[in-house]
Order: C-alpha cells, then sequence, then structure tokens
C-alpha cells in the first residue's frame, strides 16, 4: 500500500495508505472498488453484491455434533419434552435464547428460559443451576452463548441424568466439557471448513441449529400435518447479536446482518418493534443501529437490572408487555449510562498513572461489573491498546472484561493465564473476554499478558495505517454518493465502512458543541462548504487544530461520510476522525 496524498504521519501520527491499490471509484465502478477493497475477488463481486443466505449458509452438518444435537432436540419436540434455554446475559446470549424459544415455540414446544444474575451467579452455567433445573422437571439443557469452559457444572448436570446441548462460539481448550452435544466452530477438532465459521455469534451458531433441527423434523415428517417453520423471520435477532457482540461483518456473518435488517424494517417481532419505538427510530433501523441504539438497551437489563428482560422483550407477544419492557429497558439504559461515566472517569485516573504498557490492566474496589465491558472498550479506543478493566469486590474476588486491538488475540491469552493458574474462570474471543481473578493475582496477570502480547501488540501498531477509500471535494460529497457507497455494506467490524478523504479544505469557523464535540464549516477550493463533526476532540490536539485554525491554512480531512437529515433536506457531512496540512 503506497501512501495516500503522501500524508506519512498526519496530526494523529498515522500514514495515511489507499485500502485498495487506488482510490475508490477511479475505475468507473465506485461499489466493486469497494468490495474488492474489502478482500473480494472478481468471482467473488456478484455474491458480494448482494449476501444472500442461500448464497452463504454452509451445510450445518460440517459442524462436530451439529447432527446429535438436532436428533436430541428434535426428540425433545417430538416428545414434548421439559427443555430449558440456558442463556448469557449480553445481548448475544439474549438473541440466541430467544430465537431456540421462538423456533421452538412454532413447532409446537414451549421451552423454559434460564438467564443467570450477572451480580449474583456471574457468567456462564453453574453446577447449581443445573441441577436445579434437573430437579425442576428439565430434562434437556440447551445453553447459548456459554458453556465451552462449563466443565464442573457440565459434570454436574451429567450426574444427576441431565442432557445439555452446547451451543458457543468461545474458544474452547484441548479438551471438552462432558456435554452431549458441544457445537461450536472454534472447537479444536473441527474441519477447515467449520472452522472457516470461527466469526460467528452464538446467534448464528444457534441459527444453523435451528436449521438442522428443521431439516431433522422434515425428514421424520413433522410437517405432515402442520406447517414448516420459516427461519428467516428470526433473522433480525441474528442480524442484532450478531452486531452487538461486534462479530466480524464478513462472509456468512454479512448475509446475516444484511438480511436480517430487512427482516427488522418489517417490524414483524413485537418486541424488538417496541425497542426500536423506545429508540426513537421511525426509519429502516441501520446497521449501525443495532450496536449503538439497541444492543445496549438489551444489555442493560444484564448490566444493571434483571438479567431476562432482554429475553422476555424478545419473545413476547403481548404489545402492552412489550412497550412495558422496552420501556424499562431505555430507562436502565440511562441509568448504566451515569454508572458507566463514574469508572470511565475513575479508570482513566488509574490508567494515567500506569505508564506505557502494551496491554492496559485496570482493577478498581467496587466498581459496577455490568459497565466494566464498556469502559474497557473505551480506554482501548483512547490508547489503541488491548484494554482490561477488573471490578473487585469487598471479598477480593475481581470480574474482569477486556477489549483487543485487531491482530492480538486476548481471548487465547485469557484461556493460557488461566492455565497458567493466574485466574479463577476466563475465556472469550479474539476481540474480548472475560475474566476471574484474585485481588492478590491482578499484579502477576498484568505482567503475564505484557510478555505474552508485547510483540502482537507492537506488530499490531506498527501496520496500524488510516485506510482511505476515496478522495473527494466538498462539492463531490453528496448524498447520492453516500448512498452509493452504502450499496457495498452492511459495514461493521471486519468490513470497514468506507473512509473518505476530504479536500484540500480551509475552516471557516468552529465552535464545540455540547461539552466536548467540536463543530466545523469547512470549504474546498471548488468554492463549496460542508458541515464537519469532530466527536468527543474538544481537549485534543486533533479539536484545538480545527478550533484555532488560522486563515488560509488548508487541511487534508479524513473521516466517514454521513447524511445529515435533520434539516430541510439531506445533506452531506462528515465525521471527522484525522486530519493533515495540506
Amino acid at each position: 500500500m503506497r501512501f495516500a496524498l503522501d500524508i506519512d504521519r498526519s496530526l494523529t501520527g498515522r500514514a495515511w495508505r489507499w485500502r485498495g491499490p487506488e482510490p475508490c471509484g477511479s475505475g468507473g465502478n465506485l461499489v466493486d472498488d469497494l468490495l474488492r477493497a474489502r478482500g473480494c475477488t472478481h468471482d467473488s463481486l456478484e455474491r458480494e453484491r448482494a449476501p444472500t443466505i442461500r448464497s452463504f449458509l454452509p451445510d450445518p452438518s460440517i459442524f462436530q455434533d451439529m447432527d446429535r444435537a438436532a436428533e436430541r432436540l428434535a426428540a425433545a419436540v417430538i416428545d414434548r419434552e421439559s427443555v430449558t434455554i440456558f442463556g448469557d446475559y449480553d445481548v448475544d446470549g439474549a438473541t440466541s435464547a430467544a430465537l431456540l424459544v421462538r423456533l421452538l415455540r412454532e413447532l409446537g414446544l414451549d421451552a423454559g428460559v434460564y438467564i443467570p444474575d450477572r451480580l449474583m451467579e456471574g457468567y456462564g452455567p453453574s453446577g447449581e443451576a443445573l441441577v436445579a433445573l434437573a430437579r425442576s422437571g428439565a430434562s434437556l439443557v440447551v445453553t447459548v452463548d456459554c458453556g465451552a469452559q462449563a466443565f464442573a457444572a457440565l459434570e454436574a448436570a451429567r450426574a444427576v441424568g441431565l442432557d445439555v446441548i452446547v451451543v458457543d462460539h468461545h474458544k474452547c481448550a484441548a479438551s471438552l466439557p462432558p456435554a452431549l452435544a458441544l457445537v461450536n466452530p472454534n472447537r479444536l477438532d473441527e474441519a477447515d471448513e467449520a472452522a472457516g465459521h470461527g466469526h460467528l455469534a452464538a446467534v448464528g451458531v444457534a441459527f444453523l441449529l435451528g436449521a438442522a433441527l428443521v431439516r431433522t423434523l422434515r425428514a421424520r415428517g413433522w410437517f405432515a400435518a402442520r406447517p414448516e417453520p420459516r427461519l428467516l423471520d428470526l433473522l433480525d435477532l441474528v442480524a442484532l447479536g450478531t452486531v452487538a457482540d461486534v462479530a466480524p461483518i464478513r462472509g456468512l456473518n454479512r448475509a446475516f446482518v444484511a438480511q436480517g435488517l430487512k427482516t427488522m424494517a418489517r417490524r414483524g417481532n413485537i418486541g424488538l418493534n417496541a425497542l426500536l419505538s423506545a429508540s426513537r427510530l421511525e426509519r429502516a433501523p441501520q446497521c449501525s443501529d443495532l450496536g449503538f441504539a439497541l444492543g445496549p438497551r438489551i444489555n442493560a437489563g444484564g448490566r444493571v437490572g434483571r438479567s431476562d428482560l432482554g429475553v422476555r422483550l424478545l419473545t413476547t407477544t403481548d404489545l402492552d408487555e412489550a412497550a412495558m419492557l422496552a420501556a424499562e429497558l431505555d430507562h436502565l439504559n440511562q441509568e448504566r449510562r451515569a454508572i458507566e461515566a463514574t469508572v470511565q472517569e475513575e479508570a482513566e485516573a488509574l490508567l494515567a498513572e500506569l505508564g506505557e504498557r502494551s496491554v492496559a490492566v485496570i482493577a478498581g474496589d467496587l466498581w459496577h461489573p455490568g459497565v466494566i465491558g464498556i469502559v474497557a472498550g473505551r480506554l482501548k479506543e483512547k490508547i489503541t491498546r488491548p484494554a482490561i478493566v477488573i471490578a473487585i469486590d469487598e471479598d477480593g474476588i475481581g470480574k474482569g472484561s477486556g477489549r483487543s486491538i485487531t491482530g492480538v488475540d486476548l481471548g487465547a491469552a485469557i484461556l493460557a493465564a488461566k492455565d497458567h493458574g493466574l485466574l479463577m474462570a476466563g475465556g472469550g474471543h479474539a476481540m474480548a473476554a472475560g475474566l476471574t481473578v484474585r485481588r492478590e493475582h491482578v499484579t502477576a496477570l498484568a505482567e503475564f499478558l505484557e510478555e505474552r502480547l508485547r510483540e502482537d501488540v507492537a506488530r499490531a501498531a506498527t501496520a496500524r495505517a488510516l485506510l482511505i477509500d476515496l478522495l473527494v471535494a466538498p462539492a463531490g460529497l453528496t448524498p447520492a454518493l453516500i448512498q452509493s457507497m452504502e450499496q457495498a455494506g452492511p459495514f461493521g467490524n471486519g468490513w470497514p465502512a468506507p473512509r473518505v478523504a476530504l479536500g484540500p479544505v480551509r475552516v471557516v469557523r468552529a465552535d464545540i458543541v455540547g461539552t466536548s464535540h467540536v463543530r466545523a464549516i469547512v470549504a474546498g477550493e471548488d468554492g463549496r462548504s460542508l458541515k464537519a463533526m469532530a466527536f468527543r476532540q474538544a481537549e485534543t490536539e486533533l479539536g484545538q487544530m480545527l478550533l484555532s485554525s488560522r486563515p488560509g491554512t488548508r487541511f487534508w480531512l479524513a473521516g466517514r461520510a454521513k447524511i445529515d437529515d435533520w434539516g430541510p433536506r439531506p445533506a452531506a457531512e462528515l465525521h471527522i476522525e484525522d486530519l493533515a496540512i495540506a
């Protein structure tokens, strides 16, 4: 990759490079150029232009234990057994559980749901909970988004004769817990084709199990006298869980999200419709809405409220209950923001004392464990290095959540720390992980991660360039151009939204909006001007550069182009990520 616009060091210290071999659109077909810049080959362009489930969905049988899981679940449907779906308390867990509950309901089986309390029970299935479910009459439990490391819990379940199917996507160890079936593309014994789907969120794996279940029941003649459920109607849940869990939006996930957004726009899920209304989203939902509007509200139940609120909302068939639950989750999300702001402030103060570390491990007493993942994500974005935030309770036990950067596998490192005896529990995937650690082991954990990940972080930092897709002048940045770029979506983690270089421009005026955002009106040499926003940048060097720009100083700006539809007619604006002197 060559330097874009000859910028080898921007204001934020990054080189600018073209994401593709040259600026997108220079060859005449903007959408195809954007797709190629994201790794599409000529032969895959047609499939990627309109990603469909049919063109990306694999045969579920390629996954270890999938057929065994489908056969056992089909038997439970036919025999009307007592089945419980045991989910995690985050969005991926809630959507996975809701998907299976809704599917089983259509198949004539009213399954129960168990979501552990985040504060009282922690992550994943416990032996106590599984034994209690067995004693209450459950003959089959399906864990979703958890269970891959639940050795003791599944031993306890086996001891009382309870069948457990694990549906997960987190990193697996070489040995597996004693489940009846463990469906997880990240099993170490998966063949290459199945392992190639290791980027799926748990809700995507649950959808594949649903497809395998319907196929098994079809083979048994179950639908001879009853309608077959429409699996595609559940794609709104798959899209929500996939985006909210920050799973890479590529391959099958991209098809899930593209088609799931269409399903969601039809508003067939009563609970999701109520949540869209509570989020003040009246237009068709976009990919970013799933991560920034819907996901945080579903998460709020598990973080600061009751863990089962999200599943209840996503499975209800009652309009009044849906409106009540959506309103409660919206309120809890506001409460979560206030708690998060306090923990964020304290964590940043400790971060300033930490000095330069490859992995920032920050621990605080009596922090609310429901917000540490969000705070870890914000710290990671600030320092562009992995960050782990640990909330230590009054007994000296810390619950931690980590977020990583591209090229640094945090989940594998946490499993290694667990194997070294530094953690009471831990697991995750490349970009995110959770852990339980004693206070006296926090320093040793930080040193272990520093040693293990230092070189990976250094390599990632060396490769940290700002990738630019296309170059435009202010007159060329129009709503029509932005709509054309959207045709290469949906965009998200692993399939980045186009980044535009704008300029050269001069700042006509700039001011602070709210407490920390910078708004600037910039004009180009073509005589056209437009609005640009630098969010949370008022106190940074970038923000100050815009606010104190001298007349005549010319800049290149880089960022995401958005459509501002608040005014009488839509207008293009730029959300600034970086700048350089022209």
